[in-house]
């Protein structure tokens, strides 16, 4: 039996609020990652652009109630469900940033060469999952198990990922505390603050990834997925604050310790949020 689109109206407004947040939020990523150099937070910039056009999709349902029409659905569905991925892997990417900025491997659960591929390895499986899933999922509408099979499959590869990623971080700082590096003393301040992100974004995206699986579990029938309240609430608030969460602390602070990117520039500090980040930034040339 083909599955229905929606079980309710979606939320013009809702849908308009957060196609605004994500937009802006995402425009801010680019002119930070630009400024800055930050390449490997181009993935962060994709993965906002993605929940903009996702919730462009939703705008648009709204408009088309009681026929919607399955383009729109499927823009949506598909672009909301993979664009954690996109966050996560620039998460990934920046904990190793971190560890080479404080010179200690010896306290990484994992070794630098590997840290990062193994981590957006499973990142990149994960996306390939949902992607297929999605796609199964709206093609094939008289049957969308197979589909719905596959997505929760690669939302459990997230979950697992990114579940050993915090658990690594943690042991990592543990092990940081207690052996301190001359570099982790000197900028002390700095890689704790940057852990602090790291540690909030994975929980936000950690806890988003789980509550999808049980909605996925539940199927089209369950209670999570007849009710639009827990998208905005579960998905669309906590990916919203974990991207601004990364834009208040900034990765490209420690790219420019790194000697990888430029210092925040007059032109890049556009606003008060900023300045604290800018002012720490003053390095010597030679790191």
């Amino acid at each position: 039996m083909e599955f229905t689109l929606y079980y309710y109206t979606p939320s013009a407004a809702a849908a308009a609020i957060f196609v605004v947040l994500f937009g802006i939020s995402s425009l801010l990523h680019l002119y930070q990652l630009v400024g800055t150099r930050s390449w490997f937070m181009i993935p962060f910039f994709i993965g906002g652009i993605l929940e903009t056009i996702g919730y462009v999709g939703r705008l648009l349902s709204s408009q088309q109630s009681p026929n919607y029409s399955v383009g729109a659905y499927a823009m949506q569905s598909a672009l909301i469900l993979i664009a954690p991925a996109f966050l996560a892997a620039s998460i990934y990417m920046t904990l190793g940033r971190i560890i080479r900025m404080l010179h200690a491997e010896q306290s990484s659960v994992i070794g630098l060469r590997w840290l990062t591929q193994i981590f957006v390895t499973g990142d990149v499986l994960s996306f390939l999952m949902q992607a297929s899933g999605a796609g199964l999922m709206v093609s094939n509408s008289n049957d969308p198990t197979t589909g719905e099979h596959i997505i929760v499959g690669g939302l459990f590869v997230q979950i697992i990922f990114f579940g050993f990623f915090i658990i690594t971080a943690v042991i990592f700082q543990s092990r940081l505390s207690k052996t301190p590096t001359s570099e982790s003393v000197e900028m002390s301040k700095v890689w704790r603050r940057h852990m602090t992100a790291l540690y909030v974004s994975s929980t936000l995206i950690f806890i988003r990834s789980i509550v999808r699986v049980v909605e996925y579990l539940q199927g089209y029938s369950g209670y999570l997925m007849k009710h639009e309240a827990f998208i905005y609430i579960f998905d669309a608030l906590l990916m919203f604050l974990a991207m601004e969460v990364l834009q208040f602390i900034h990765p490209s602070q420690i790219n420019c310790y790194l000697g990888r990117g430029d210092r925040y520039s007059e032109k890049v500090v556009m606003t008060r949020k900023f300045e604290p980040v800018a002012m720490e930034m003053e390095v010597s040339s030679d790191v």
